[in-house]
């Protein structure tokens, strides 16, 4: 990672490095404020903010160069000047990538990714040095950054890849050049963009455009678009899932609520139990996901329970919030169809009353309507007691659940949560376990805090 090798790498040109050419970066980052000694800044122009106007505060940080679309006047240091910063960012983690001795997973999928990345990372901590994705850095900005936090201790890195287009997978995967590929299931995610569930498959799987010679794919076999794929690069997928014929299936599933789950997984013609402390039947597919990757990496059995248990949630995603007056079921990261019914069903497992705050699901194209109708007829089929519906798009979801003649459910619509806000202390009562779920643009996170307010007044 020279500045020579960089600016060969990124097709640009170098200035102003007399006798640095051949020193090495540090760190690669976008943003100023993370700069350190011997640092690379790439300067990008964003919405709101131009990073070339940082040039100056970074050379006194003491970055070693900086990487920018337009020259910088009197600079104090080394720069490489490039046609697109953001282009250049992922052809530098492409180099870095390509200079790497290590295993690299990339996870894909409609739902699931970042829990499926928890548990396979959890599982690999048992034996590796792992680094994976934090947050959500998952896409063509993200992913680079992820790529080129990789440090020479690392042994495996477990990368989430997410798209909402054609041709954005081709692009993450020329970048994270996976050893193993992984995908959770193909929903009804971007139908906006990629317009059918076979859309959806193809986009997916150019995950393997760029997959290593010698790589494997982990598919989940109960889905029925991932079941059909028989041959990636030359390799035949290895299928988990809950069906016995796959090569790594779970049985004797007991469901212990809230508080997780019990199961039998089976692998290579032997069997052991484990502990799964997530809720949720998708938790099931995310031990087994792990448990595929362990297994071609070369994990025990006990590593492998070790490791799902010792899963911790993330927030915003099914994480379970309690104390003794209510349990908040905070999934208000993001939403679609799939994993909106996904979490009704771990709502159903709760032993009290039950409360869906549900949200506008987005981009979900032409059908949008249809499939926020179907959610709520779907909830009140499940026999949620309460049904609070926000936003415009929901209101389908509220005319869905009055849909279901035998509903004793309560349902209720909101324009927006200021509105439910007023009323909610009216609606929930101590004991209640409560689901809050929408689209990430609906900022459900807002909600919570108040829902615990609310509760501790009762």
């Amino acid at each position: 990672m020279t500045l020579h090798n960089i600016a060969k790498a990124v097709g640009g040109k170098l200035f102003c490095a007399e006798g640095k050419e051949h020193q090495e970066v540090k760190g690669v980052v976008l943003d100023s404020r993370k700069v350190e000694q011997d640092f690379l800044f790439v300067a990008t122009v964003g919405e709101r903010v131009d990073g070339h106007s940082f040039i100056e505060q970074v050379y006194e940080k003491g970055a070693l160069c900086v990487i920018c679309e337009k020259a910088p006047q009197n600079p104090s240091g080394a720069y490489i000047l490039v046609e697109s910063s953001f282009q250049a960012l992922k052809d530098v983690a492409k180099f870095y990538r390509e200079n790497l001795d290590i295993k690299v997973v990339g996870i894909t999928g409609s739902v699931g990714k970042t829990s499926t990345k928890e548990f396979i990372a959890s599982v690999l901590e048992s034996h590796y040095k792992v680094l994976k994705t934090e947050g959500n850095f998952n896409n063509e900005v993200g992913l680079p950054l992820t790529v080129l936090r990789i440090q020479e201790d690392t042994e495996v890195a477990v990368l989430e890849m997410g798209i909402s287009d054609f041709g954005e997978m081709h692009r993450l995967s020329e970048i994270a050049q996976p050893d193993i590929c992984v995908i959770t299931n193909i929903g009804q995610c971007h139908l906006e963009n990629l317009g059918t569930r076979d859309g959806i498959l193809k986009a997916k799987t150019e995950i393997f455009d760029f997959m290593k010679a010698d790589g494997s794919v982990c598919l989940n076999g109960d889905d029925d678009k991932l079941i059909t794929v028989q041959n990636a690069k030359g390799n035949a997928p290895i299928f988990f899932g809950r069906n016995e014929t796959h090569a790594i299936y779970a049985s004797d599933c007991e469901n212990q609520g809230l508080a997780g789950s019990k199961v039998v997984i089976h692998r290579e013609g032997r069997s052991f139990t484990v502990e799964i402390p997530l809720p949720g039947e998708h938790m099931i597919y995310n031990a087994l996901a792990a448990t595929a990757v362990a297994t071609m990496l070369g994990l025990s059995d006990e590593e492998i329970q070790k490791g799902i248990a010792a899963v911790e949630p993330v927030g915003g995603r099914s994480h379970i919030i309690r104390n003794e007056k209510v349990t908040i079921i905070d999934d208000c990261y993001n939403a679609n169809p799939v994993s909106m019914k996904a979490a009704v069903d771990l709502l159903t497992m709760a032993n009290s009353r039950t409360v869906a705050i549900l949200g506008d699901m987005f981009e979900l194209g032409s059908n949008e309507k249809k499939l926020h109708y179907e959610v709520g007829a779907y909830t009140a089929e499940k026999g949620i007691d309460m049904i609070l519906c926000v936003g415009d798009l929901s209101k389908n979801i509220y005319e869905g659940a009055l849909s279901v003649n035998d509903s004793t459910s309560k349902v209720c619509h909101f324009v927006d949560k200021a509105t439910l806000l007023e009323q909610l202390g009216g609606l929930l009562q101590v004991g209640d376990s409560v689901l809050v779920k929408a689209s990430h643009g609906m900022h459900f996170e807002e909600l919570l805090d108040k829902i615990l307010c609310v509760i501790e007044k009762e």
